[in-house]
């Protein structure tokens, strides 16, 4: 069995099982936000349920909307600080003491190889980077998980994706994700499984491998996973002492297909509206004007992010056609930020640096666009509307390119920026 096929059997209490079948799997860690969680409580009351399954498997994140954006968002917040208090979950991230979920997560040692993880959040898939199972379902979904601590699911068939060669300065793991997602499809991977393998997967920083596993769900997949090494147990063992049972694909294990990826000759990768698999090489799209330029998100916030930009970013100026935001995903990355001297160095070039949330991402608030705006984004999805106004352009790009955009206020290919 492949490492998707082995977690699914061990939640199931089955000895094996194969693509196609349905089983009931335990669940071992189950997530929500300010967003989706009220509908999941409501749902919770409205089926009879009392109490949760079990108060230290849930966690809740504030994290789309903070500190509150209206008056609807804070009553979004206060449904959930009450559930909180009424089941007696003690993982819970309110305001200020935490960051964007898919940071938080694996951050508080909530993420363990082997476990079956679910959030009502769509890129919960990024928690395959720790070599979890770990999808994104609804908030209907969510309170049958929080009333019974277990969910359906059909064993998907798995895509190997093999990735080989060595980075050119200045590429990175978004580039990589991104020339990925251009293979494979928007829609090529529906309901699916991703295992992200080879050598360039093995030599990649924990950060890097979670742009990877975060944006598995932009192909339709169900999860996107990287066995367990021995990054993932150092990063993990530091956060928890809870144990954990981590799985490895078998040699013979089967694959749907497979695909290849060599990044010696990859350049920095920008995916164009309105489609993220619409991606082109950097040198194709350069020169673009633009408005906005955006450094964070639960798919490039990360230290590694912002170190990256700082170094193009340290003793320049943002261009007067530009607004540059940088939102570090958590609490402790925004510590880490302040402490290295990168704040100063995005204060001081012209940006904003905001608290960790999710920010201008979803639309939501802190960058939302108006008509015939574009920005250059290291978040997720391009898809028209998704950052404001149906009328503005979002180009998705990597910290290095972003940083480097935002100097001259076009698209620029990092390496060639003044």
């Amino acid at each position: 069995m492949n490492i998707i096929e082995k977690i699914l059997a061990r939640a199931s209490n089955k000895n094996e099982v194969v693509p196609g079948e349905i089983v009931e799997a335990n669940i071992d860690v189950a997530m929500t936000h300010d967003l989706t969680g009220p509908l999941a409580v409501k749902s919770f009351k409205e089926i009879g349920a009392k109490k949760v399954w079990d108060a230290d498997k849930i966690v809740v994140i504030l994290d789309h909307l903070v500190p509150a954006s209206s008056v609807i968002s804070a009553g979004l917040h206060k449904t959930m600080r009450d559930f909180v208090n009424e089941q007696g979950i003690k993982n819970f991230y309110d305001v200020g003491r935490g960051g964007v979920c898919h940071q938080v997560m694996p951050e508080k040692g909530h993420v363990r190889p082997g476990d079956v993880i679910v959030g009502s959040d769509s890129h919960t898939c990024t928690y395959g980077a720790f070599g979890a199972f770990s999808t994104g379902i609804g908030s209907t979904e969510m309170a049958a998980v929080f009333a019974t601590g277990k969910l359906w699911f059909k064993v998907p068939e798995v895509i190997k994706v093999e990735v080989t060669g060595n980075f050119q300065n200045l590429v990175s793991a978004k580039d990589l994700t991104l020339k990925v997602v251009g293979e494979i499809g928007a829609d090529g991977a529906i309901y699916k499984g991703l295992e992200f393998t080879g050598q360039t997967i093995r030599d990649l920083t924990i950060d890097g491998r979670m742009v990877l596993s975060n944006m598995a769900v932009e192909m339709g997949a169900k999860a996107g996973l990287i066995e367990p090494d021995q990054k993932t147990m150092d990063y993990v063992n530091a956060r928890t002492d809870m144990s954990f049972t981590p799985q490895k694909s078998d040699s013979d294990a089967t694959y749907k297909s497979v695909v290849d990826i060599d990044v010696n000759n990859l350049e920095p990768q920008v995916a164009v509206p309105h489609s993220v698999d619409n991606v082109k090489p950097v040198s194709e799209v350069e020169g673009t004007e633009l408005n906005q330029g955006f450094i964070g998100s639960c798919t490039n916030g990360r230290i590694e992010d912002l170190r990256e930009a700082a170094k193009i970013l340290k003793g320049k100026q943002i261009a007067k056609t530009i607004r540059l935001i940088v939102i570090p995903a958590s609490q402790e990355i925004y510590l880490n930020a302040v402490k290295e001297g990168l704040v100063n160095i995005f204060m001081e070039a012209g940006a904003t640096v905001a608290n960790p949330n999710c920010g201008p991402c979803l639309g939501g608030h802190m960058g939302i666009m108006t008509d015939g705006e574009a920005c250059i984004s290291t978040s997720n999805r391009n898809f028209i509307g998704r950052m404001g106004s149906t009328k503005s352009y979002v180009y998705l790009a990597s910290p290095a390119t972003v940083a480097a955009s935002a100097i001259t206020g076009k698209i620029t290919d990092p390496k060639n920026r003044r």
